[in-house]
């Protein structure tokens, strides 16, 4: 499955659910920091040097969340079977969150003594190409909802799987032929255990 959300939209539940569906890895942020040389190669991608997208993830039965994320539609012609899952949340409550916690981890990759490393890369990349102004809540929303609605506008809509944190099992479960599980769809990644992870002190 592919996730064309953007972080901070449950990606983290979403991983550890399509992992128990799937049956194998769900790739997400995470996994960057598990693969020494990914870094490097999403700082390539996001300065249009793109890698064999099947042999970057063998191994994985899914993605979700950045860096990933962007690259939904490229990803979607490399795996045509493969249903498209676009994660939103409310823009206010999605801001809130987002500013709260990953984008203050990003700034450290535009301060003038930032490392000339992979992350580096990555990090700048993706912030700019989701919006040079990024930093402006205004700015920043807009350019949230932007994506959200070019995904709809573009993605087949046979393969196009829209979630919301409070949804559950049954959107992904419908889109895989699944049943749903009879327990409780997992929500993990608080905004107060993502800060924690980072380093940051309690809001």
């Amino acid at each position: 499955m592919i996730g064309a959300g953007l972080g901070r939209t449950g990606t983290m539940s979403l991983k550890v659910a399509l992992e128990e569906l799937l049956a194998g890895p769900c790739y997400h942020m995470l996994a960057v920091r598990e693969r020494p040389e990914d870094p490097d190669v999403w700082g390539d991608a996001y300065e249009g040097k793109l890698p064999d997208w099947h042999k970057f993830f063998d191994g994985f039965q899914a993605a979700v969340d950045w860096p990933a994320a962007p690259f939904w539609m490229e990803l979607s012609e490399a795996f045509p079977d493969v249903p498209i899952l676009l994660s939103v949340r409310d823009p206010d409550a999605w801001w809130k969150s987002a500013s709260n916690t990953i984008f203050i981890a990003v700034e450290t990759y535009f301060k003038p003594d930032a490392p000339d490393n992979g992350w580096t890369r990555m990090g700048r990349g993706m912030m700019e190409r989701f919006t040079p102004s990024w930093r402006d809540e205004s700015a920043a929303k807009a350019a949230y909802l932007a994506h959200n609605d070019h995904v709809r506008a573009t993605a087949p809509r046979h393969r196009l799987v829209e979630w919301h944190p409070g949804d559950g099992w049954e959107p992904m479960c419908s889109s895989l032929a699944m049943e749903v599980p009879d327990h409780p769809f997992p929500h993990v990644n608080t905004t107060a255990e993502t800060r924690a992870e980072i380093g940051l002190k309690p809001l």
